[in-house]
């Protein structure tokens, strides 16, 4: 996985990958952001584009 292409990733695709990452690698959104130099905010907003949000409680965009 490319992580410097979530700007022109599917956002159906980029929620899948980043909330497969999240369960199966990382113990949170900030783990993942910080290992992979994303923008926290912008991955975010980017996903929130397309009516997903994250939820903290659970661990994953919905």
């Amino acid at each position: 996985m490319d992580w410097n292409n979530i700007e022109r990733m599917d956002p159906d695709l980029l929620v899948g990958v980043v909330n497969t990452a999240l369960r199966n690698e990382y113990g949170s959104l900030e783990e993942l952001c910080k290992s992979h130099s994303i923008d926290k905010e912008s991955l975010c907003q980017r996903l929130a584009e397309n009516d997903y949000e994250y939820m903290e409680s659970v661990g994953q965009f919905r």
